[in-house]
């Protein structure tokens, strides 16, 4: 008809079983024309309105979807599906109280009642209303046993009140009426795990994968738990598998990796996780796995050479400028690692370590000045520390203020005497002065 003009007559059913045709395959125009033909043809149709609306609901044209609902319900006023659609206008404009009306009126004149209890589910979830929720999708199981999204919806309702228990008691109600439901077993799996009851976790992520062997979900959760129960082997196993099932995933490569390394095959490790980076170069927590194995090798080169790949993809990780400059240091670069400290500093990473790390550095590069300014800032959030004192003391001391230099040596003694050999360590000359030396001892005698 829409060829060739010409003009066929189509009785009403078939006009709604094209439209739908169309709505199914995503196509709205196409939809929209056999709606306007149909029209012409059957102007008195309830149906062929209803699906209208629908079409401008697709649209977001909801105003002309409320207009058209409004004749449509003078005509049928106790029609399901006006309540229905009004109920779908309102939740689109945010009013999800009025939705919820709205449906519990639709389940007066409906006999679909478990399509309506799974809307009203989500209007619930919509106002956090969980309990709600979670009543209405059970609802939808006790009519239709297979209904998974419900039963996912249910257990996400339990996630979110944090009421695991109850999530794996009303699981173990489910399964002893469906008792091959893979689904169900995964579930109750993932609320063990939650709750670190890891053998029955374990236990019940087999039963999903014995009744579903191309399960990648419980394989995988399998292979999680695995982890766990410290059982990397057969994690990796498992891990495997799913790459088998389906494609290839930088998550899988980086926990076999992760995997590997725990056992001590480095250059396993190695392997996937360069897997995972080919599979995902944006992967960050790839490269900085390579990046720490490396590191623990003491193979600084390729460690710098990896964590730069990290900071490409994340400029903003503290933890990784701080690797960054405990790698620099390992290559004699001072500078860079005074940089990387400055940037953990400016991102807020405000640990004991980056400070001392940093005044370190400096007072190694004869920056002292800025060793004691950054001293200072780290007094701010740590007061009374040792390692704060007896760094202020051989600063002092070198910097040629003696009064000053005495009274944080002698706060660092207080606080902790045997810590004063890092002076040795960091201040030789500072440490060798013979006044240091007769206080350490006069402070060692008036200790015993």
């Amino acid at each position: 008809m829409l060829k060739t003009n010409a003009v066929y007559f189509f009785d009403l059913v078939e006009f709604e079983e094209i439209i739908i045709h169309y709505l199914d395959a995503g196509k709205h125009a196409l939809a929209k024309k056999a709606v306007k033909l149909g029209l012409q043809q059957h102007p008195a149709s309830i149906d062929l309105k209803l699906l209208q609306v629908e079409l401008y609901l697709l649209e977001d044209e909801l105003d002309k979807a409320s207009m058209l609902l409004k004749r449509i319900e003078r005509l049928e006023p106790n029609n399901d599906e006006v309540f229905i659609q009004k109920a779908t206008i309102s939740s689109k404009r945010g009013n999800h109280k009025e939705a919820i009306e709205f449906l519990k009126k639709s389940l007066s004149f409906t006999d679909d009642k478990a399509d309506v209890w799974s809307m009203l589910g989500m209007e619930y979830l919509y106002l956090d209303d969980f309990e709600n929720a979670r009543l209405n999708f059970a609802k939808c199981i006790d009519v239709d046993y297979e209904d998974y999204s419900a039963l996912y919806n249910i257990v996400y309702c339990f996630d979110m009140e944090n009421e695991h228990e109850a999530a794996i008691k009303f699981l173990n109600s489910y399964i002893n009426t469906n008792p091959y439901c893979e689904v169900a077993w995964h579930q109750l799996g993932r609320q063990y795990y939650i709750l670190d009851m890891f053998d029955e976790a374990l236990s019940s992520f087999d039963y999903a994968v014995l009744i579903d062997e191309s399960f990648i979900g419980g394989y995988l959760e399998k292979a999680k738990t695995l982890e766990q129960l410290k059982l990397y082997k057969e994690a990796i196993d498992n891990y495997l598998i799913t790459l088998e099932l389906d494609d290839a995933t930088a998550f899988a490569y980086v926990r076999i990796g992760e995997c590997h390394e725990k056992l001590g095959n480095f250059n396993q490790a190695i392997s996937f996780y360069k897997k995972a980076v080919h599979e995902d170069p944006l992967l960050d927590k790839g490269w900085i796995l390579l990046t720490n194995l490396y590191y623990k090798q003491e193979n600084y080169q390729k460690a710098a050479y990896y964590i730069s790949k990290a900071l490409k993809i994340e400029e903003d990780n503290a933890i990784y400028w701080r690797r960054h400059s405990e790698i620099s240091l390992k290559l004699n670069f001072y500078e860079e690692a005074v940089s990387g400290f400055y940037n953990c500093l400016n991102l807020n990473d405000h640990s004991i370590e980056v400070y001392i790390s940093l005044c370190d550095v400096l007072s190694f590069l004869g920056e002292f000045n800025d060793a004691l300014n950054i001293l200072y800032k780290a007094q701010k959030n740590y007061k009374d520390f040792a390692e704060i004192e007896y760094r202020l003391a051989g600063l002092f001391f070198i910097l040629n203020k003696e009064k000053y230099g005495f009274n944080h040596l002698i706060a660092a003694l207080k606080i902790d005497y045997d810590y004063h050999s890092i002076l040795n360590e960091l201040y030789p000359t500072v440490y060798d002065f013979q006044k240091v030396q007769k206080l350490l001892r006069d402070f060692k005698k008036a200790m015993e």
